[in-house]
Parts: C-alpha cells; sequence; structure tokens
C-alpha cells in the first residue's frame, strides 16, 4: 500500500493558482500516478503527478499532466468529467465507510460525489461544487477534442466544507484512505491509471479496498 504524509502549511486564504508557487516554496515532493492496472485492454500510460498539502481548514492539489491527447467537453460541474482529461482524488475523511470522489477535467469542470461504493452516489449541489476553487493551465473553457501532445497543470483548493455528509473542522493528526487517478473514457485512446495500484479485473475506480494512505 502506498502511504503519504501530508504537511500542513500555514497560509491563509490561498487561491487555487497560487497552489503551484505555495508548494515550491513549502519543499512538497510530487508523486507518481503510474499504476497501469488493466495493462492488455488499456496499457497508455500517460505522465502524471500531483503534489498535496493541507491548511487549518483544506486540501491544496496540484496535478501535472502530459499526455498525446486532451477533451474538454463538460459543460458544467457534476456533468461527465470522466470522459474528459480527468484528475481525480478519492478521500475518506472520517472510518463510516463513505468516500468523496472529487474528479476534475482538464479545464476545471468537476464532478463531487459521495457513498459507499459505485453504486447510489449522491451528488454535490451546486453551491457546494462552487466552493472548490479551481486553477487550469489550459483555461476554464471546454473544448473538444485536440489530438496533439499536451502539458497541463491543474490546483484545486477543497475545503473540508464540501465533505457535505459530514461535519469536518480538522483533519490534523488523522490518517486518511484515498486513492488519485488520471483517466479519460472517451479520449482517443483511453486510459485508467492511479496512484495506489487496483486489483480488480476491469477498470474501477471505485474501490475503498484498494485505497492508499495519507497521513496528516
Amino acid at each position: 500500500m502506498n502511504c503519504i504524509d501530508i504537511k500542513k502549511i500555514s497560509v491563509a486564504d490561498v487561491t487555487a493558482k497560487e497552489i503551484p508557487a505555495v508548494l515550491k516554496e513549502n519543499k512538497i515532493v510530487y508523486n507518481k500516478v503510474e499504476n497501469v492496472n488493466w495493462p492488455k485492454e488499456f496499457p497508455y500510460c500517460p505522465k502524471m503527478e500531483f503534489g498535496i498539502a493541507h491548511t487549518d481548514d483544506s486540501f491544496l492539489i496540484h496535478y501535472r499532466v502530459e499526455e498525446q491527447s486532451i477533451r474538454a467537453i463538460a459543460q458544467k460541474d457534476n456533468d461527465n468529467v470522466w470522459e474528459d482529461s480527468c484528475a481525480e482524488f478519492f478521500i475518506s475523511p472520517a472510518a463510516d465507510g463513505l468516500y468523496y470522489n472529487i474528479e476534475c477535467n482538464c479545464a476545471g469542470t468537476l464532478l463531487l460525489g459521495v457513498g459507499e461504493g459505485r453504486n447510489n452516489r449522491v451528488l454535490a449541489a451546486p453551491e457546494i461544487t462552487k466552493q472548490i476553487d479551481r486553477w487550469a493551465t489550459l483555461g476554464r473553457t471546454p473544448f473538444d477534442t485536440k489530438e496533439q501532445p499536451t502539458a497541463w497543470e491543474l490546483a484545486l483548493r477543497i475545503p473540508y466544507s464540501v465533505f457535505f455528509r459530514h461535519n469536518i473542522t480538522s483533519l490534523d493528526g488523522c490518517t486518511l484512505r484515498g486513492n488519485v487517478y488520471k483517466c479519460g473514457d472517451k479520449l482517443p485512446v483511453p486510459h485508467f491509471i492511479s496512484w495506489n495500484p487496483i486489483g480488480t479485473p476491469t477498470p474501477d475506480f471505485h474501490c475503498p479496498q484498494y485505497f492508499g494512505e495519507f497521513t496528516l
């Protein structure tokens, strides 16, 4: 099982655009997302890494990706962002079986849901998803598939208040379970890679039994 110690950063009112510089200033180590769990059907592995830190009330995440084509068709939050060039952060903030999936395409459109597994997930209301500040090097305007090698970055400030089935005031000292993914279901070359390896026979990111650990 992969494990990460998530450093706490003392910074107030940081914006998503500032996150890359803040992580660099605090010497945050980036982690590779490179597990090709289903190599026969989906062998392609784009380059992806992420840096993560936390503050008193938020996670700060910065993704860096290089892939052979890109797509950002999803028009609004909770659309099918996983069909686009998509980075995903799944996290269980408490030991009650619930986990949140925060999926965001390369143009900053995201999906936020909660549940115990793939089925019967509850999506967040717009007033909750809009609390997640986003910055994308490709801009925030949706676009169709571009079949050209592209490097892109995405940063998210995820306040604990978006964990809407919980009342999280602090996660200091906690060890949480979660995973980080990169996918693109409708890209010219679909792919499904993960930070912590997955042992299912077919692609499935909704597998809390294969989550790694994040210690805050």
